[in-house]
């Protein structure tokens, strides 16, 4: 697959969807592009005595609508351009489900597996010294993404609150319930991500029970996907990460699947699926819907045209590349988009950010609930879109009703140097 760079992917679906937004050149140019930038490098002593650097961002997308919000990513593949590009989807995902946010993401260019616990914090920590004077609760506000998690939050809020010499846990959502995080976060992706496959099927006028679902990316937010669709009634037949897949015709035990992955690091040579695959294969698997959960660009235009799924739900950020949208809105494949389908985590995080706020937990059960009506909400306003606009796909439906909201709180701010 050739390299394709997703800041430039973001771009093109926003000039998309402008076609149909009543706006100058000027205010969709300026909402192409962030409005702050930080890259450095971070200098940290390893284990061993030697100091190793690293190249680590931050990107503050658009502030319009909210304080700047989006997670932090470890890992190798990371580069300025997807980071700009994150925050740009964070932007217009914050939008689409209409919460109080901008759009921000950081991330460090490098492999965690391969560093110590020690080492993880110490990173994590000089990072958090470098983001200090742009984070706060009403500034930017970090979350975890690929390889961090409530571990990694802690950090940063502790590396914050010792410096400034205050308590402020607002700063970063996604934190352990311990240190100010939510019930039902950590589930909140894999949830909103289920939720849109259930509205998708109502929508088309045929039920989620009884579908059959390729899961690709078998992290936390496919994982939780996969259980949760499986609960309401699918039958997840293949699941993959990133060394293959494992395929079972009459669907595969999500739980053992789990249980196998935490075990060996790979559902590979999980004892219940009937066969092996590959990325490739499952991809193109003959199933009712196709969930990808892993990084961008995982399908193209080629692989696009093997896909046999009649409906993609994206719980990862930009899996699909523009000229894989064209193919498939050509062949009648319905496509979720990622800033509706994964806006659970992002969501969650801004419940736990008022909890914060508020001093006062909710119930795991109260969360769950305000998620699904966030959610499904924001389905009927992106369908509304869809079939009032006169848009080829429901994507640029989606970044209709995104742009339109920034672009209403720009205007009603003003421009002003």
């Amino acid at each position: 697959m050739p390299d394709i760079n997703p800041f430039e992917s973001l771009k093109e679906q926003i000039d998309d969807a402008a076609a149909y937004v009543d706006a100058g050149d000027g205010v969709i140019g300026r909402l192409k592009h962030p409005e702050r930038v930080l890259s450095t490098t971070l200098s940290v002593d390893m284990d061993d005595g030697s100091i190793e650097q690293f190249d680590a961002y931050r990107v503050q997308f658009n502030g319009d609508r909210g304080p700047y919000k989006g997670g932090i990513r470890y890992h190798p593949n990371v580069t300025e351009d997807e980071v700009r590009a994150l925050a740009g989807w964070m932007t217009y995902k914050c939008a689409v489900v209409d919460i109080p946010y901008g759009g921000a993401k950081g991330g460090i260019a490098f492999d965690p597996r391969g560093y110590s616990a020690g080492e993880l914090e110490r990173i994590t920590r000089a990072f958090a010294v470098e983001l200090r004077p742009l984070i706060g609760a009403e500034r930017d506000i970090p979350a975890p993404d690929v390889n961090t998690g409530q571990r990694e939050m802690n950090w940063i809020k502790d590396t914050y609150e010792t410096l400034e010499r205050t308590s402020e846990p607002g700063v970063v959502t996604g934190k352990a319930p311990s240190s100010g995080g939510s019930a039902g976060r950590v589930a909140a992706t894999g949830r909103s991500t289920m939720l849109t496959a259930r509205e998708a099927f109502d929508y088309l006028g045929r039920g989620i029970d009884g579908a059959t679902v390729a899961v690709q990316g078998f992290g936390n937010a496919g994982s939780v996907a996969a259980r949760l669709l499986d609960d309401v009634g699918a039958s997840v037949v293949a699941v993959s990460d990133s060394r293959g897949g494992v395929y079972a015709t009459d669907g595969l035990d999500i739980g053992a699947v789990t249980t196998h992955k935490r075990e060996t690091g790979a559902v590979g040579g999980f004892a219940g699926a009937d066969r092996e695959l590959s990325n490739e294969e499952l991809l193109a698997a003959d199933v009712d819907l196709l969930v990808p959960a892993a990084l961008e660009n995982a399908v193209d235009a080629a692989t696009a045209r093997d896909v046999r799924a009649d409906v993609i739900v994206e719980a990862a950020n930009g899996p699909l590349t523009p000229d894989a949208d064209n193919v498939l809105t050509d062949r009648d494949v319905y496509v979720f988009p990622d800033i509706l389908a994964n806006a659970g985590g992002v969501t969650v995080s801004y419940f736990e950010w008022v909890q914060n706020r508020q001093q006062f937990s909710w119930t795991e059960a109260r969360v769950n609930d305000e998620l699904e009506r966030v959610i499904t909400e924001a389905f009927d306003r992106l369908v509304e879109a869809y079939e009032s606009y006169d848009v080829p796909d429901i994507r640029t439906a989606a970044y209709v009703v995104a742009l339109e909201r920034v672009i209403d709180a720009f205007t009603d701010a003003g421009n002003w140097p």
